[in-house]
């Protein structure tokens, strides 16, 4: 009689990492040196993040049921990440049936390869675009480019940044590093017939672009968006922006592609009520968005004609698969982390070296892309961009505990490096600690830092291989005095007699009884 071994039972395989424009070139540190050297950069990020800020708790002061609100977007979109799949299957099996078609996206280079096709199959060599973030993602402006097909950015600062060959620094607003007479320049010298009298006036510079863009909206028979929101119930989209470039996009074309995170379904129409009070409140300040588009699949003779539905992956399930981590996939793409982070503030959105920059991004991008995917990962030092202040945890309209998961992912880095200088100093300190004869040497070994401190008695500077500790901070230097020393000594035994005696007090005064004398006390 034979027998068949079946193997032991083992994990599944994980799910791969994402590609596209989620690493930067340099650490995060190492970036940010360079940025914090720009004045300019520095004095348009305060102005504009603390007055999205002021607005935002103006609007949100207004409604009373705020925080319940939050509580409720929290539900919905943990609810939605533990149902992912059947409700993804759901959404697919409704835009079809809508008139819409389906594509699903393994990571970056698939979404490209699909857009790329479908819009070949128009024969256009144009498209306009809506802002997405998913398509900066994934690079598809670069691919398309790279396929003979100009992709146009109708949003006013996401075309800044086109223009200048530039790279978005927030979530919301792409060219908060950009100011007035740098946005005339750019307009002088990349669009084609613009008056050369303009002047760096808000109004005639976003009259300049619309100008330059009405051309498009007319001419160009392809549109590309992402979605703020799919809903499974029904298989409708939707997108809400403040300029109404995006309802231009996406009622004008023949041919409507809308590129889409997986994680940005929602189970119920119904669930648009509770994120269309939080969204807009959140990112831009205001009640509600100028636009709000909702669109299902097709409708003859209305809008575009074809319709297809890019459903992206890009290391999302990897995300998904990280009990804790994968909080960070409830995210509604608000920025409103950014306008309350203090790192952000003066390092910018360029330092974070990812498409997702901020608080958000520096446990996002980690996720789906890896921290050890690279040789000395950059990404590897994003958990550590943040002085965990708890700011952005308080901002957060779905309640994302991003402190939390920082450390978590800190955790996580430092069990992925294997052999590093700080695992080699924990474990050390430990033999030390386990050893109390050596651990009173080494304390009083460690009292000679103080020739090294400064009048404020901080270390600014430690040798190698402990410089990259002292980089980021200050260490206090070490106390006159070790505790030991401290309790050894005539005034450590006043103080704990002192305090003994006064505890005593406070229990009889609590009892109602009369504090005892000297006398008694020495009888008892």
């Amino acid at each position: 009689m034979s027998s068949t071994f079946l193997g032991m039972p083992a994990a599944p395989p994980r799910s791969p990492y994402g590609s596209g424009n989620l690493r930067g070139d340099e650490k995060f540190p190492k970036a940010a040196h360079h940025e914090l050297r720009n004045d300019q950069l520095r004095r348009n990020l305060r102005k504009a993040t603390h007055t999205i800020r002021a607005k935002r708790l103006d609007v949100t002061a207004e409604l009373p049921d705020w925080e319940a609100l939050r509580e409720t977007g929290a539900a919905v979109k943990t609810d939605t990440m533990n149902r992912l799949p059947e409700l993804l299957e759901q959404l697919e099996r409704k835009v079809t049936e809508a008139g819409g078609t389906v594509h699903w996206a393994r990571d970056a280079d698939e979404a490209n390869a699909i857009v790329t096709r479908l819009v070949a199959a128009t024969g256009s060599e144009e498209v306009i675009k809506v802002k997405s973030m998913a398509t900066q993602e994934i690079g598809l402006n670069e691919h398309l480019e790279s396929r003979g097909v100009t992709a146009h950015e109708t949003d006013l600062a996401e075309l800044i940044v086109q223009l200048a060959h530039d790279k978005p620094s927030h979530i919301l607003v792409p060219a908060i590093h950009r100011n007035r007479e740098e946005i005339r320049e750019i307009f002088l010298e990349e669009i084609p017939g613009v008056d050369p009298e303009l002047h760096a006036v808000p109004a005639e510079l976003a009259a300049a672009a619309r100008a330059y863009l009405r051309e498009k909206f007319m001419t160009t028979k392809v549109a590309i968006s992402g979605a703020n929101f799919g809903i499974a119930e029904t298989g409708t989209l939707s997108v809400v922006e403040s300029e109404g470039n995006g309802r231009m996009c996406l009622t004008l074309p023949e041919t409507l592609i809308t590129v889409m995170g997986i994680e940005k379904v929602l189970p119920r129409y119904q669930d648009l009520e509770v994120f269309f009070q939080l969204l807009p409140r959140s990112s831009t300040g205001e009640r509600m968005n100028p636009y709000t588009s909702l669109w299902t699949g097709v409708t003859p003779g209305d809008g575009p004609q074809e319709f297809h539905l890019v459903l992206l992956d890009n290391g999302r399930t990897a995300a998904l698969a990280d009990s804790v981590g994968r909080e960070a996939l409830n995210c509604i793409r608000c920025s409103a982390c950014l306008n309350v982070c203090p790192v952000y503030e003066r390092a910018g959105g360029h330092a974070y070296g990812s498409t997702y920059p901020g608080p958000i991004g520096a446990v996002l991008t980690p996720q789906l892309a890896g921290m050890h995917a690279a040789k000395d990962d950059p990404n590897s030092s994003l958990p550590y961009a943040s002085s965990l202040c708890g700011a952005c945890f308080d901002a957060c309209p779905v309640k994302i505990d991003i402190p939390s998961l920082l450390v978590e992912l800190r955790h996580q880095n430092t069990e992925q490096s294997g052999r590093t200088v700080e695992r080699a100093a924990m474990k050390a300190a430990a033999a030390v600690m386990a050893r109390p004869g050596l651990y009173t040497t080494a304390q009083k070994a460690a009292g000679l830092g103080r020739v090294v401190a400064g009048r404020d008695e901080k270390i600014t500077r430690l040798p190698a291989p402990f410089d990259g500790w002292s980089e980021s901070r200050d260490l206090a230097a070490p106390p006159k005095q070790t505790f030991r020393d401290w309790f050894a000594s005539a005034e450590g035994r006043d103080t704990l007699d002192a305090a003994t005696r006064e505890g005593a007090g406070r229990r009889q005064a609590a009892d109602g009884t009369p504090p005892a004398t000297d006398d008694s006390e020495e009888q008892r």
